[in-house]
């Protein structure tokens, strides 16, 4: 999970790409990145870090230029280095720098071949460089003898692409004083949309990962890129856009509207505010159906993905609603932390109970998902201490059994609590009286309810129905190896006793 974001102005855009930048934080917490062009110079800064950290008053001053895009991260794929910050350059065709969101199924493959037949290095195991590069020599084979690149030769290179790479991906890049290009892996599986505002000197253009980034800036939403589309706004602000992709299918990952996304989002038609309040109502009906005997005598959210939909449920159940936990916003998403002792520590100083909401009563909590269990049960503990009597849950999507291999980084099955487990058998493991899931018929009628014209979502981590990237048992095993919390550790100690190798290097000279 990342954000992306692109801005073609008629002035300095670095203070644009920056606030867009803070809207988009909750999509990544690990990195930032912001590349502007000025003519034909680069003027970029990266590093490790939120938002607010990584960009300082003098490296602001120094990105000049009236284009430029930036990016937020989290690794999901690669490792959490700086090297690997983004977005990413090379110089050659043109010099282009790119930012991408979601994750290529194939990039080892494609590695391999850019680097025997292309004749192009990869310099860090970021798939996003990966990407950039089959980018680079597609754009670079249609423009030999150009002096500059014409909009066919863009689109054929982004075609080619989508013949080429598999998995998820929303993709902004800038071709060094030209202009900005964003394109939508063929499934629409990551978000991406495009604005426009009117300024006195002319429109001014922007993409990002979600309609919130646009509409904070002042940008009204012109619409969400379709499915292997791509949109190429030129310096000047001359607009192409062109399909790429022959027989594109709209499956988006639904859970973007699960818990990714804003609510104040709006994802190809669908607003987030309003998906979440009808998995409210749906997850009501359901204990209305199978539970209509219930003693609940409180509904209360677990902050804050999860308020629209426990506010729904309450209403319709005709039960009171409390606000029974204190969030401190200055602890990170726990889901992505790595490390379970990591993740319970943060749940504890993440959270705090208000003993007078939970005295003696039983109480319904209600969050948006359960992953890993680890949030959920420590949330479970921390409301019976503050007294409650009875602590059932209810989570507005279905169980996550299966990981994700499109960009979300809960990879390793074995760590999913309710992979291979009944739900009365995740009940007993969170420590919770009652657990009601949500069904995912009710989740994508839910969903569906805002774009009827969607007749899939992609699904994968409640139905391990995978849609894109020829998905089987061995790339998800070598996954689940590469990415699970044992082999991060063991990377996190590699980079520690090559760091202290280095210090000892120096110490000895």
């Amino acid at each position: 999970m990342c954000g992306i974001v692109g801005i073609v102005g008629h002035s300095y855009v670095n203070q644009a790409i920056y606030d867009a930048l803070t809207v988009l934080q909750h999509r990544g917490q690990d990195a930032a990145g912001i590349v502007t062009c000025d003519g034909d110079r680069l003027f970029l800064r990266k590093d490790n870090g939120m938002v607010r950290d990584v960009f300082r008053n003098r490296h602001m001053r120094r990105l000049v230029g009236n284009m430029g895009i930036g990016h937020v991260r989290y690794p999901t794929a690669g490792s959490s280095s700086s090297a690997e910050a983004q977005p990413f350059y090379v110089n050659s065709p043109y010099g282009i720098t790119l930012a991408h969101n979601g994750n290529l199924t194939n990039s080892e493959a494609l590695a391999e071949h850019l680097y025997r037949s292309d004749l192009r290095h990869i310099n860090t195991t970021s798939d996003s460089e990966v990407l950039l590069n089959v980018f680079a020599h597609e754009l670079h084979e249609r423009g030999k003898g150009k002096l500059r690149p014409e909009p066919d030769d863009i689109f054929d290179a982004v075609a080619a692409v989508h013949r080429r790479a598999e998995g998820a991906y929303a993709v902004v890049a800038m071709i060094t004083g030209y202009g900005i290009l964003a394109f939508r892996d063929p499934r629409g599986i990551r978000p991406v949309c495009f604005g426009k505002k009117d300024t006195e000197h002319g429109p001014e253009y922007m993409v990002a990962s979600e309609s919130v980034a646009l509409s904070s800036l002042g940008f009204h939403l012109e619409r969400d890129l379709a499915p292997g589309e791509a949109i190429y706004i030129t310096a000047d602000g001359e607009v192409h856009t062109r399909h790429c992709y022959d027989q594109p299918q709209l499956n988006p990952c639904i859970f973007e509207q699960v818990y990714l996304a804003r609510p104040d989002s709006i994802i190809d038609d669908i607003s987030v505010y309003k998906a979440r309040l009808r998995m409210g109502e749906k997850l009501a009906e359901k204990i209305e159906r199978e539970w209509a005997d219930h003693d609940i005598d409180v509904v209360i959210p677990i902050p804050d993905t999860s308020r629209t939909s426990a506010l729904q449920m309450a209403n319709r159940l005709n039960l009171k609603y409390r606000e029974g936990f204190i969030k401190n916003r200055y602890i990170g998403r726990t889901f992505i932390m790595p490390g379970q002792q990591q993740r319970r520590k943060s749940v504890r100083q993440k959270l705090n109970a208000i003993e007078l909401e939970f005295s003696g009563k039983n109480v319904l909590l209600v969050d948006d998902s359960i992953v890993r269990g680890t949030t959920c049960h420590e949330i479970i503990q921390m409301a019976r201490e503050a007294g409650a009597r009875k602590v059932y849950f209810a989570s507005a999507a279905p169980a996550v059994k299966f990981p994700n291999v499109y960009g979300i980084d809960m990879p390793a099955a074995r760590e999913l609590i309710a992979h291979g487990r009944s739900d009365q058998e995740v009940c007993e493991l969170i420590g919770a009286d009652n657990l009601i899931y949500q069904d995912l018929e009710d989740l994508v009628s839910a969903c569906q309810e805002g774009n009827p014209g969607i007749s899939q979502f992609d699904c994968s981590v409640f139905n391990g129905e995978y849609l894109a990237g020829n998905i089987d048992q061995h790339y998800l095993d070598d996954l689940e190896a590469r990415r699970s919390d044992d082999a991060k550790k063991n990377k996190e100690k590699s980079r520690a006793l090559a760091d202290n190798e280095v210090i000892d290097l120096h110490n000895s000279n």
